[in-house]
């Protein structure tokens, strides 16, 4: 048969099948690579203990490998490098005391801090291998929930009151999300019950007999949940006459308060005032009295003048006159 004669036994072969030996290589092994695995990628870990960002690698290399983890950042932060679990170099002084590389290439991390949270890269090569394998996992740091409680101003309220507020406070405790419940299920939904933004306060507008009951909160973050005590809140109808015994106390002083803040005394009626005034209606009564008095007085003839105009009296005493 006619066709391209065989490459002579023993001659390299021609440059066109170099990629695929390369490939067959690579596949049987000859080409080695430092492959690394991780059981989780995420770690959930709490500030003041420990924490392992466990890893394993596999070479068919003997030798011991370069370990080097950072810190993702806008700006990647070496946080420890090694051969074997001999660290090399020196450590950030906030990463100092705190680092431990072990066999397998974990790495761990003790006491955490709440900076330590983050994504951290893993890279793992061996000398005689061509390829360094690589792997990330991510730590989150949290502080535990502590008791919460549910504040309120008061237990009791009227019915159809504008709005009744009911706070869930807790001391510590990082990343939390709260849950509100009502007779130990959560809350349905209703147009009257108003949430913050961030869920932490439960506001009642236009309080309703319904909504008399018993009232908790859950508190939950990634390493940690408390729930509070449920506080009875308890929803007293208007016409009751127990509201009107029980806060009469109340509305009294509120009265009070109203109308000694509100009450001025008057300039007319004042103390001292109103003694100078009785006074001068008095002296002014006296005056128009005199007045009327007078005025009567001028319209009764007087004696006297009905003596000096006697015509006899006159008529002598013309005589005496005209006799002169």
């Amino acid at each position: 048969m006619w066709g391209a004669p065989a490459a002579p036994r023993g001659h390299p072969a021609p440059p066109c099948l170099l990629p695929v030996t390369w490939l067959l290589a690579l596949h049987a092994g000859l080409l080695a690579g430092v492959n690394i695995t991780s059981p989780t990628p995420l770690v959930r870990g709490t500030a003041g203990k420990a924490a392992l960002l466990s890893v394993r690698y596999a070479s068919a290399s003997a030798d011991k490998p370069v370990v080097k983890w950072q810190l993702k950042r806008d700006k990647p932060v070496t946080v420890v490098q090694s051969i074997g679990t001999e660290i090399i170099g020196n450590l950030r002084p906030d990463y100092r005391d705190r680092i431990r590389v072990l066999e397998n290439g974990s790495l761990l991390i003790s006491p955490l801090q709440l900076a330590d949270e983050g994504a951290y890269e893993v890279e793992v090569s061996i000398t005689d291998d061509t390829f360094t394998g690589e792997k990330t996992i991510n730590l989150t740091v949290d502080i535990p929930i502590s008791k919460p409680q549910v504040l309120v101003a008061s237990s009791t309220v009227l019915e159809l009151s504008e709005f009744f507020t009911l706070n869930c406070s807790h001391e510590n405790g990082t990343k939390p999300t709260y849950t509100w419940l009502k007779d130990g299920r959560p809350l349905s939904n209703d147009s009257r019950l108003l949430l913050s933004p961030d869920q932490k306060i439960l506001t009642i507008t236009r309080v309703l007999m319904a909504d008399d009951d018993v009232y908790s909160c859950l508190v939950e973050n990634p390493i940690s949940h408390g729930r509070s005590v449920p506080v009875k809140l308890t929803v007293y109808r208007r016409s009751s006459l127990y509201i009107i015994l029980s806060t009469g106390g109340i509305f009294l002083l509120v009265t009070l308060v109203t109308v000694c803040a509100c009450w001025k005394p008057s300039k007319k009626y004042g103390w001292g005032e109103k003694r100078q005034a009785e006074t001068q209606a008095t002296s002014d009564y006296t005056e128009q009295d005199e007045e009327r008095l007078k005025h009567e007085a001028e319209g009764i003839p007087r004696s006297g003048d009905h003596e000096r105009k006697n015509p006899v009296a006159l008529y002598i005493l013309k005589d005496k006159v005209g006799s002169r």
